[in-house]
Formats: C-alpha cells, structure tokens, sequence
C-alpha cells in the first residue's frame, strides 16, 4: 500500500504515533469527514518525510490509508473499498495491510480521541486480527455511536452507525446493551426530526426498519410521525418529501396491521403525485405533467381492494388517465434533452471534460446525456445504405448465437424486415462507440472526482417518475452496481426491472398486459410482446421505444432480456458495450426524469410563492 513511501520493514511504536503530529494535522480541517481526514493525513505524511522524519511520516501515511477506504456496512466480511477506483488498477482495501500494520493499528487505536478515526482503527484490528478480538469490535461500534446523528448521518456519519449496529449484531450478548442503546438513541432522534432536517427521518426509519430494531409496537408511532411530517412538508409545499413521507407512512401503518390506515398515507402519496401534476401542467409542463398522473395512478394501484371503495379509488384512477391522456397530448413537441445547456458535439469529442470538475449532480446531468439515439435518424440512415449497396440484401443472411444456435434470419431484398436488421446494425455501431469512447471514459473522472453511493442513487429513485413505486431500492442496487463498475450485478437487475417499468406505463394508458389461456389462467406478457403492443410508442415515445426492442428484445441485437433470462450471459458478455450501455440509458432515464421533476416542482412552487 506504501507505494514505496517508506520503508517496508520499518517498525514504527506508540512513541512515533505520539510525536507524529497526526492529531495537529485532523484538528484543523474544517469538514469533518473520512474524505478530508485522509487528504490532510496524505499532506501531513509528505510534509514529515520531506523533513526526514521518516517514522512520523510512515505514521501518517498508515493512518491516512486507513482513513482513505470508503464504508460499505453492508457488506459483512469485506465493508472497506477505496474512494479512488482507477481501472486496471488494484483497489486499496483492508488486506493490503500487513499484519505490522495492524497490529500497529490496535495498539493505538484506545490513545485516538478522535471518534472516526478511532472507529476505523479499531475496526480494521477487529477485521484482520487473527485471531480476532472482540474487544476490537467494541471499541469500534462505541467510537462510530460517538458521532451525532442528525449532524453527521447525510456524509458518512450514518454509515458510521449502520456498521455499529452490525458489529453489535454479530457479537449478539457479547454487545451488552449497546444493541439497544443505539435503537432508543435513533428512536430518540427520529422523533425529534423536523422539516429543517430534510430527509434525516426517512433515512432513520428506514434504518430502524432494515436492522430489525423495533418492536411492532413501535411501528404505529413511526407511521404517525412519518405521516406528520409528510403533512408539514405538504404545507409548505415540498412535494417531494412530501410524498415520500407519505409512502413511508404507509409501509409503517401495514406493518402494524392497519390496512385502513395504510391505503389513507397511499391515497395522500397518490394524491401527491397527482398535485405536482396539476402545477407543472400550469406552468407549460405537460410532459412532466403527464409522467406524474402516470405515477398518481401507480400508486392508487398499490391500494388493496378491500379498501379502494372507501376512497372512490377506481373512479379516481379514470380521472386520472383522462387528465394523463390530456396531459400527453399538450405535450407534443414540448420534450426535448433536459438542458439545453449541453452541447452534445462537445461532450461526444471531450467526454471526460464535459464531466471533470462538476459538482456530482452537474456532472451526472452530463453523463446521463453523453449519447443521444434518433430512431428516425438510424432508420435513414438504413434505408441510405440499403440503396447504395442493393447487393449487399439481395440474399438473407442467418443470425447465430455465440453457441451455434440459429437466432434469426434477416430476409432478402428492401423490406421492413432487412430495414430493421440495418438499423440494428447501425445502432450497435453507435453504442460501441458511446460506451468506448465517452460513457466508460467519463464514467473514470465520475468515480475519481464523486464518492456516490447508493442511497445517492435511491434519493435519485425516489424523485424519479420513471421508477416504479416499490421499486425504488432494486433500481437504486442496479445503478449503483454499474457506477461501481459491477456491470454483472447491474444488467441482472437491471434487465427485469426495465420490462416492469414498460408494464406499468403500458397499463397507465389502458393496454392490456396479459393473456388468458383457454383455462382460463391469466399471464404477464413478455417484454418482447409488451414491445410489439400498437400503445408502446404511446407510453414510451418513439426513440425509447427503439432503444429497449433493439437492445432488449431484437435476436438481431443484444437481445439482452433474453440472454438474461435463460442464463446465457457469461462474465465478459455482461461487460460488453451492450450491457454498459443498457446500464448507463437506465442511469439516463433515471437521472432525466428526476431533474425534470425537480425543475418543475421548482417552478410551481415559485409560481405559488409570486403569484
């Protein structure tokens, strides 16, 4: 890990540790964070070696690799990866310690007043220990307990906790109380959240719910809070946490037992969608308009039978189509790329400056609209090659798999079937280049310059009206996966969860999903079938619409639904430039949409402001 810094067989003490500076170094820093740790750490180190203090200095830079690792809590055995991930390059993980190294580490780590680095020191003595500690462990989840959570939860004070509670788990009585000491103090600060607080009760809940930490009698007061503050946030108009808060409330309220009080939260949360609708439809915004009755209807949906009568939930739903119908016709010509402010040329010839030295969500806006796909260009463009190579379609050409299955066959001479082949052909040629030459690029700068995890991308989830309610969480796992270069994990999740969302938004406007067999057993359609139904382009539009068939369902494509399904993707498949770039139009329509709510949102709350 040393990287040649210091010498390997030098064995630094206690006595070195205490005269290296590393306390002078960490008060100093302004945001209090692993992240800051580590750079003045880094600093401090080469300032030390430069002045040949070459014990202090190898001090310093242990402790700053210590505190260069990111906290993953779910993860278990291994809950450390690097905030820096260069391709090709080896990541800076726990394991490239050496045993000196923590043996250093455990013998310092009670003489650290500093919470956070006490904490990391203390818990990778417990991880690589052998063998291993329990009091490591200890010392560790009391350290990360020290951190306040309404201060610290939104950077990486909230991971801190989570790890506790998971080492706390682990050790069971071996813990003492410390399991539910931390339960009352996250009860404590859940109800003691405001508004001001933004998200911190959602996450705490959330928290609460994903340990297992609460009784159920604790699960109705969660869903009272939750539903006050989801009224709070209503009357002033944050319709976002509004909504959100509503829909946890009723998670809350069902695992309680009360359906009753679970279909009120979901009917406000439909009814949340269905406002922010009405105000983006009056500031000229009938795309967003339309995509938010899309989600009101979803989520009238979710409301079981028992209990739509009380709410009139049906009559409602119709309704809402009729405004969603309206809405899509208005919209016409209205939706363009999301800001006009990208210059597409510009970032298809300098991917990774478009995307370096931008805050997070800038430069996420430009990576989801690296590359854009215009069917009625790429249908042009093969019909344009057809003519000028008539021969090249005058004989039917077999598609094989890469077992020595046939897959297809494209038929002679210049009907629709050979157009569709030709600009199946055209399309990949394209994603080859998007992926090669700007998505992977401009993905490397992302990784390098932001640190997002994945509750990053499930804020984004949640805000986004594409996502499908209920879903928000295995979308969220999907893009996460891929940002963190986990293309295998990414495309499995990814692939059913993009034929649930062409399911929903083709019942949102009246098409019938399934069939029924002469026994007459009901089933979902296929996403092959979904995609051939005369509403597709309706619920989809038409470049979508081309982007999922050819990527998803053509055997003349990818074809990536059924590779997936039937298990046919090896490890280097799931890495391809197809499966890159379906994971990355997943990031786009998320990333699009949720800005595009945002804005709206924005804009209809100025306009009730300044009337």
């Amino acid at each position: 890990m040393s990287e040649e810094r210091y010498p390997q067989d030098l064995t630094v003490t206690a006595e070195h540790f205490a005269n290296s500076g590393w306390k002078e170094a960490i008060g100093g820093v302004k945001r209090k964070d692993y992240s800051a740790m580590w750079r003045t750490l880094s600093s401090a180190a080469q300032d030390a070696m430069s002045a040949d203090k070459i014990a202090e200095g190898k001090v310093l830079w242990l402790l700053a690799d210590a505190a260069s690792m990111m906290l993953e809590p779910k993860r278990h055995n291994e809950p450390f990866t690097p905030y820096y991930r260069m391709f090709g390059k080896p990541p800076a993980l726990s394991e490239n310690f050496s045993a000196a190294d923590i043996e250093f580490f455990a013998q310092i780590a009670g003489r650290v007043d500093d919470a956070r680095l006490r904490g990391r020191l203390a818990d990778l003595a417990w991880i690589r220990s052998q063998p291993r500690d329990p009091k490591h462990a200890l010392m560790a989840i009391d350290a990360y307990r020290e951190l306040n959570l309404a201060e610290t939860w939104i950077s990486d004070g909230g991971k801190c906790w989570e790890r506790a509670i998971r080492l706390a788990l682990t050790l069971g009585a071996g813990s003492g109380d410390r399991i539910a000491e931390m339960r009352d103090a996250i009860l404590k600060a859940f109800h003691s959240a405001t508004t001001d607080d933004v998200y911190l009760a959602l996450w705490l809940s959330d928290l609460l719910d994903e340990q297992q930490l609460v009784q159920k009698s604790d699960f109705r007061p969660i869903g009272e809070r939750l539903e006050t503050l989801a009224k709070d946030f209503g009357s002033s108009g944050d319709l976002p946490c509004c909504r959100c808060y509503f829909e946890r409330a009723s998670r809350w309220f069902e695992k309680a037992g009360d359906a009753a009080k679970s279909a009120e939260m979901t009917v406000a949360f439909a009814e949340g969608w269905a406002r922010q609708a009405q105000g983006s439809a009056g500031n000229s915004g009938h795309v967003a308009a339309a995509i938010f009755y899309e989600k009101a209807i979803q989520a009238y949906r979710m409301i079981p039978r028992a209990e739509r009568g009380t709410y009139q939930a049906d009559q409602r739903i119709v309704e809402l189509r009729r405004h969603l119908n309206e809405a899509s016709e208005k919209s016409l010509g209205e939706m363009n790329v999301i800001s006009g402010e990208i210059d597409i040329s510009e970032i298809i010839k300098r991917a990774q400056d478009a995307v370096r030295g931008k805050k997070a969500a800038d430069a996420l806006g430009v990576f989801a609209n690296l590359y854009r796909a215009d069917s009625k260009a790429i249908r042009a463009s093969a019909i344009e090659y057809i003519g000028k190579y008539p021969l090249s379609n005058l004989m039917p050409t077999t598609m094989m798999s890469r077992d020595g299955r046939v897959i297809a066959k494209r038929p002679g001479m210049n009907d629709e079937g050979a157009i569709w082949a030709g600009m199946i052909e055209h399309y990949n040629r394209e994603i080859d280049v998007a992926v090669t030459g700007q998505i992977l690029p401009a993905l490397e700068i992302l990784m390098q310059e932001h640190h997002l995890q994945e509750n990053d991308f499930a804020h984004l989830c949640m805000q986004s009206p594409i996502v499908p309610i209920d879903r928000e969480r295995l979308w969220a796992k999907a893009l996460y996966a891929g940002y963190d270069h986990d293309f295998v994990t990414a495309i499995h999740l990814l692939c059913p969860q993009m034929e649930h969302m062409v399911r929903l938004r083709l019942k949102v406007v009246g098409a019938q999903t399934t069939t029924l067999s002469q026994d007459g057993i009901e089933t979902e359609n296929g996403l092959g079938t979904l995609m051939e139904m005369p509403e597709v382009e309706n619920a989809l539009g038409p470049n979508l619409t081309f982007e999922i068939k050819a990527l998803f369902c053509s055997p003349f494509g990818p074809n990536l639904r059924n590779e997936v399904a039937h298990g046919l993707l090896s490890v280097d498949n799931c890495r391809s430039a197809a499966s890159v770039y379906a994971w990355w139009l997943g990031m786009r329509l998320v990333f699009d949409t949720y800005r595009y709510a945002v804005h709206q949102a924005n804009v209809s709350q100025s306009s009730q402001e300044d009337p």
